[in-house]
């Protein structure tokens, strides 16, 4: 019977040996120490082990993936290769029964030629403890004494129980590694994708004549799916397109990079803006998304630097905002339907004369719609207060728009990207 102070002795050592396990990260690591504290503090009494796996393999097929009596560490995690497969004997047997199994007579009951013959030799007693993985013993751990008495009966339950929690411990391990290592790959895809995005973006904004402009990009995730772009026309003119692509992520970047192919293979770049985007709108709805419940917004506008006029077209976008005479307007007039929906959807055009000091705002819902912690919109009645208060320039427009946000949104993550195209007429 224990006495006092050997419960509180073991007790302590436990303590200390489950907050070093705690701290390993490598699965073989853990697996070593844990063997070593078991035998340290004669938690584990026995004269050879094994660990047996049939992880991935097929009736009758095991491995022996650990063993007291080798001197080499091998790593069955990294170094599966080197463990061989088995496919008879009584280790065979006992890992595919699903069961705790005692022998008392071990010499009895293998043959000279059974492929763990050799981790047998000298045993008398074996006990196999079997590790469940959804229901079936994927694992197996064998303790095996040369005293044919064994293990005493009344803490096998117990050692069952305690291999089992440890191979829950193993396997959380591994697969925690898995999916680190899985996300890293992953997101360093994600990086490489959103780098590809932005670089189909302007790597810089054209001088057109009598106008100041800046812009902002920001996606919600590593890529997104806002664009916008500027095309130089005939005639010293430009134009200039914004669109935003439903969803977010992955596929709303290759639906953006999709629209980019598109609208720079137009044969004419110089047709009028609701030509530019019936054309886009034809091949996105009949080839791309068509079928998808997937669409695109987009506004294209070209600008005659001659006649100040801007001519513009939207296909369901966000009105842009314009600060003229003190007060903010939305640019009026109907718009289509947002591209990818209807294969002959129609794209009114409007025409602005532009007038020195005007200062306009072109933005994807990303900006408009971004929530607070209280799940309140920023909105246009606070976007166009922000406008109102903008210094002159296209880059004090953004700075302060930028600002208002960031007021409005705190902490709270993008819940989608936000583009912002500002242009000031000097």
């Amino acid at each position: 019977m224990a006495t006092t102070q050997d419960w509180r002795d073991e007790l302590k050592f436990i303590v200390q040996f489950m907050r070093d396990l705690s701290r390993q990260t490598d699965p073989q690591i853990a697996a070593n120490l844990y063997g070593k504290r078991l035998r340290e503090g004669g938690l584990l009494r026995s004269d050879g082990y094994l660990a047996l796996s049939r992880r991935d393999l097929k009736y009758p097929a095991y491995r022996i993936t650990r063993s007291s009596t080798w001197k080499e560490d091998i790593n069955p995690w990294t170094e599966k290769h080197r463990l061989p497969v088995f496919t008879t004997g009584l280790l065979s047997e006992l890992v595919y029964s699903n069961e705790t199994a005692i022998i008392d007579n071990l010499p009895e009951r293998y043959t000279p030629d059974d492929p763990a013959a050799e981790y047998f030799r000298g045993m008398k007693f074996l006990l196999a403890t079997p590790q469940f993985d959804d229901g079936e013993a994927i694992n197996m751990g064998v303790i095996l004494t040369h005293d044919s008495a064994g293990i005493a009966r009344e803490r096998i339950p117990m050692m069952v129980m305690q291999s089992n929690l440890w191979g829950r411990s193993v396997l959380s391990s591994v697969l925690r590694r898995e999916l680190k290592s899985a996300y890293d790959a992953l997101d360093h895809e994600l990086k490489t994708v959103g780098h590809i995005q932005r670089s189909l973006l302007p790597h810089s904004l054209p001088r057109i004549p009598g106008l100041d402009l800046a812009a902002h990009y920001e996606t919600s995730q590593r890529a997104g799916g806002d664009y916008y772009d500027f095309f130089p026309l005939p005639a010293d003119r430009w134009g200039f397109i914004i669109a935003d692509v439903s969803g977010h992520g992955i596929p709303a970047a290759v639906r953006m990079a999709i629209t980019h192919a598109i609208a720079h293979t137009h044969p004419d770049l110089a047709v009028p803006p609701k030509e530019l985007l019936a054309y886009l709108n034809s091949i996105l709805e009949e080839r791309y998304i068509g079928r998808t419940g997937s669409f695109i917004t987009a506004l294209y506008a070209v600008y005659d630097p001659a006649t100040h006029e801007l001519t513009y077209s939207s296909a369901g976008h966000p009105p842009p905002r314009i600060v003229r005479g003190g007060e903010v307007l939305a640019l009026h007039g109907r718009g289509g339907l947002p591209l990818g929906i209807d294969q002959n959807a129609d794209y009114p055009e409007h025409q602005l004369v532009l007038r020195s000091g005007d200062r306009l705002l072109f933005y994807t819902d990303g900006v408009s719609e971004a929530f607070n912690s209280e799940r309140e919109q920023f909105g246009t009645d606070a976007l166009d207060a922000a406008l109102l208060k903008s210094g002159n320039g296209a880059s004090s427009l953004l700075k302060n728009v930028l600002a208002e946000l960031q007021r409005h949104c705190g902490d709270t993550p993008l819940a989608d990207d936000r583009t912002l195209l500002a242009v000031c007429v000097l």
